[in-house]
């Protein structure tokens, strides 16, 4: 059984396409070989700047010979259909069968597909693949129709095996086929041939190229802390920078590099965004003081200096870079300083959205709904407001024009220079969080204040203009604001009605009382998915969220987690299966006697003991359960519910609800009605499964 080696060999590949090219390549071919007939036991893909690498092994030589029988029309059929059976399956009317079946005589074809070589279907599979590569952007040049994402110089394409190496031959748009590649751009020999996957991967290291992207990015790593660690500092780990880095080098070279005096004082943040952003260097920090003292840069070749000029070249890029992210930042300061009343008034120019107003409008109601807010959290509601109003103030600075991305963290560190206390300084960093499911959430009242203020203007004012999610499409993250909001009210433990929030915005002059419960829902349906995440049952869920009270977040939670914890004990299956019964049965019974029974029963048509056994649980259990849920503890609820466990199975095993007797049969079907009406104070478990 033979592998496969393919190469495709271009200029360099953009290093954020590389690792899904090498997918779509491995995914493209493999599939096209296996629809063809063609299987294989093991395949891998690979990427550097300039190559795309697909190795398979144990393929087939070549594809099975199918035989496959079909049925056709009846004997005697119309000369037509005949014909066009015979044309689909290729054959001639001799060669059908007739055979006898239930429903008379029917001609039978067997058409027998005989196998092909695997090299002819790799031919096609692979031209099929190129011509047809999903790269996100392509260009075309010379005089050729082909596209791919830099000009295409050669193709790869060999198959091995105990007798030997032979090309797979085949030609796209001029470009041939061969045995060869070439290895490094600069140190590299020429042009070789290989004979096999592990003389290729060999070969290109012996020329300077690292084959394996992770190899490469492990070296890098390595590399690198090794030299921060000989003088005492730390590499800032970036894992999606060493993955582009990975993919911007065959053959990496890491060097360290110093960063002038006159910027070791910014802020730590800048300088690692500038270095980053623009140069795609790695920050080193002192880690006694925090500060960015040094750079890792990686080459892509080894230089007879050891690097020193490549160094010197990227120190002088560098210095220019940090002299604008220092100018950035002293005019920045110098403005803070004043008040930044400039910052503010620009905010009136910046549009947020063309049905919602200005970025000053938006932080004007952010400011409002920060002060209502704060009493629930335990906020300061002054501080809270002026934590609002601060929080994008740094939206207008130099340094966030440059770097959108230090939103929020500049604004911490300007208002320090403004004089704002240290609550308002950290709401602007802490507000936009959390930003995905893994983010820290704030505690602190005052940034938790503006951070739910911040997401709950955004779901509201999105909802009052209906722009909503649709399917898989949320341009403005707000399944992502609702989640946010979650997580800040059950870390905090928030108890906090959202429809009360959402009028605030109605009393505003917003028509947004009819809308509230569509985004309310909304809310419920992120909260299912993120319940589910902790292993809450989607029932328990639609129990819970089916009581009044539904809109805090907190105590829909707290109902959920203590039900989920008393279904899954004895008594609470039990409980549930004595509940469903006894609501089967009442329903029956109203919707055949058209009455509705909950007048309350009476003791002293009770007949039998478990039924005055059961009177006297739920004399017992009532006031308890109902105090319990009033001081919203389910627990302590649903241990009251567990009492009635025992009574209500002895009730049903000894006793017949439709008694001849009427009295008797409206009194047990009014007993049955107080079940219903104290466990659907808990929870409404008619929408719980079981």
């Amino acid at each position: 059984m033979p592998d496969l080696l393919i190469e495709l060999f271009s200029e360099e590949i953009p290093a954020r396409m590389q690792a899904r090219a090498a997918e779509d390549l491995k995914k493209r071919v493999t599939d096209g070989l296996v629809a063809a007939g063609l299987t294989y036991a093991h395949a891998s893909s690979f990427s550097t700047p300039r190559r795309l690498t697909l190795a398979l092994e144990g393929m087939l030589a070549e594809s099975p010979t199918v035989r496959e029988e079909r049925k056709g029309p009846k004997v005697g059929a119309p000369e037509k259909a005949i014909e066009g059976f015979l044309r689909g399956a290729g054959l001639t009317m001799d060669q059908l069968e007739e055979r006898r079946t239930p429903k008379g005589a029917v001609y039978f074809a067997l058409i027998e597909k005989p196998g092909r070589p695997a090299a002819e279907i790799v031919a096609e599979v692979l031209e099929d693949t190129i011509r047809n590569f999903p790269w996100p952007k392509s260009m075309r040049w010379g005089a050729g129709a082909l596209r791919w994402v830099r000009p295409l110089h050669s193709i790869l394409c060999i198959m091995s095996d105990e007798a030997g190496t032979t090309v797979v031959p085949m030609d796209v748009d001029g470009i041939t086929s061969g045995d060869t590649t070439e290895g490094h751009r600069f140190m590299g020999a020429g042009r070789f041939a290989v004979t096999g996957f592990e003389d290729y991967a060999a070969k290109l290291k012996r020329d300077h190229v690292i084959l394996s992207s992770s190899e490469r990015a492990e070296a890098i790593w390595a590399d690198a802390q090794n030299m921060a660690f000989a003088q005492g500092l730390e590499v800032v780990d970036d894992k999606g920078l060493l993955a582009e880095v990975a993919g911007l080098v065959e053959w990496p070279v890491t060097l360290m590099g110093d960063i002038a005096d006159d910027f070791l004082n910014l802020p730590p943040e800048v300088l690692q965004t500038s270095m980053k952003e623009h140069q795609k260097f790695f920050s080193v920090k002192n880690p006694r003081t925090g500060r960015i003292e040094k750079f890792i840069t990686v080459a892509n070749r080894e230089t007879k200096d050891n690097g020193a000029t490549i160094l010197a070249g990227n120190q002088k890029v560098l210095f220019a870079r940090l002299s604008d992210a220092k100018f950035f930042w002293e005019n920045d300061v110098r403005t803070a300083k004043a008040g930044a009343s400039e910052w503010v008034e620009k905010l009136t120019n910046v549009t947020f959205h063309n049905k919602l107003g200005s970025q000053a409008e938006r932080i004007d109601r952010i400011g409002a709904l920060a002060r209502e807010i704060a009493p629930f959290v335990g906020a300061d509601a002054d501080l809270a407001e002026k934590a609002a109003r601060w929080a994008k103030a740094d939206l207008s600075s130099e340094m966030v024009y440059e770097f959108p991305e230090l939103q929020g963290l500049m604004g911490r560190y300007y208002a320090e220079f403004a004089g704002h206390p240290t609550e308002v300084a950290a709401a602007a960093t802490e507000h936009y969080s959390p930003l995905g499911p893994s983010d820290d959430v704030p505690t602190a009242p005052v940034s938790v204040a503006v951070a739910l203020a911040d997401k709950l203007d955004l779901l509201t004012g999105f909802w009052a203009i209906d722009e909503k999610p649709t399917g898989s499409k949320d341009p403005f993250a707000l399944r992502r604001a609702a989640l946010g909001v979650i997580r800040l009210i059950l870390q905090n433990n928030i108890s906090m009605r959202l429809l009360n929030v959402f009028t605030m915005h109605a009393e505003n002059g917003s028509s947004f009382e009819q809308k509230s419960n569509d985004l309310l829902s909304f809310f419920h349906d992120r909260l299912k998915v993120f319940l589910r995440d902790q292993g809450i049952r989607h029932d328990v869920i639609d129990a819970c969220i089916a009581m009044d009270g539904n809109d805090d977040i907190a105590l829909l939670v707290n109902r959920a987690k203590a039900l989920q914890a008393f279904l899954s004990t004895e008594d609470g299956e039990n409980l549930l299966q004595g509940f469903k019964r006894a609501n089967n049965i009442l329903s029956q019974a109203e919707e055949k006697d058209g009455v509705e029974y909950s007048y309350g029963a009476d003791l002293k048509y009770a007949e039998d003991d478990s039924e005055k056994a059961l009177f006297a649980a739920l004399d017992k259990f009532e006031a308890p359960i109902a105090e319990a849920i009033r001081g919203e503890d389910f627990a302590a609820a649903m241990t009251g519910l567990a009492g009635l466990r025992a009574p209500i199975d002895a009730f049903f095993e000894a006793v017949q609800v439709n008694s001849d007797n009427d009295v008797v049969r409206r009194n047990r079907l009014n007993l049955l009605a107080r079940i219903r009406k104290l466990c659907a104070s808990v929870a409404d478990l008619t929408k719980v499964e079981g």
